[in-house]
């Protein structure tokens, strides 16, 4: 499949609007419950890029079909070299290789920045994006059984780590 990786512009965003808010009321992915307004996105993305954070996109023929980025894993500095990610692909473009490159491209630029740690957060259910995180050298290292509730059920929330930056000095 021919798919083009770059950054994000504002005139993604309602494009990727539509794969977040496909994932909030459709999967148990998102734990969000209610759909994002463009504005929200919006300002969310501006935030990210401001802060010098990474936005990805990709392209199948033209039309937008996922995004990745990463942020803030928790606020205190302790944690300020550690970043968990974020990648969400819509249907079509699932299992054709686009994900991979874009993590990997991901995985490169949150080496560049000098972090150490990369978090992926998952639901327990979601065994493509466990396998998917795998193949890429992330570990499981936790599972926090109902944690969540969506769907009229409780959730539970698998946390993976990849370190992107194993000999980096904890300045």
């Amino acid at each position: 499949m021919d798919f083009v990786i770059r950054p994000y512009r504002e005139s993604d965003a309602p494009f990727i609007l539509e794969i977040i808010n496909d994932s909030i009321l459709h999967t148990s992915h998102n734990y969000d419950y209610d759909p994002k307004s463009l504005g929200e996105i919006q300002r969310l993305f501006a935030d990210k890029l401001n802060a010098g954070l990474p936005i990805l996109v990709g392209e199948v023929q033209g039309e937008v079909c996922g995004y990745a980025t990463y942020g803030v894993f928790r606020a205190k500095p302790g944690y300020r070299r550690t970043v968990e990610h974020s990648i969400y692909l819509n249907s079509k473009a699932q299992g054709k290789g686009l994900g991979t490159q874009m993590m990997k491209q991901l995985i490169e630029l949150g080496k560049a920045q000098g972090y150490h740690v990369m978090i992926a957060g998952m639901d327990s259910e979601n065994i493509g994006s466990y396998r998917f995180h795998e193949r890429l050298g992330f570990k499981e290292v936790a599972r926090i059984p109902e944690v969540a509730f969506k769907f009229n059920k409780w959730l539970c929330l698998v946390f993976m780590q990849l370190i992107i930056n194993p000999s980096q000095d904890p300045k």
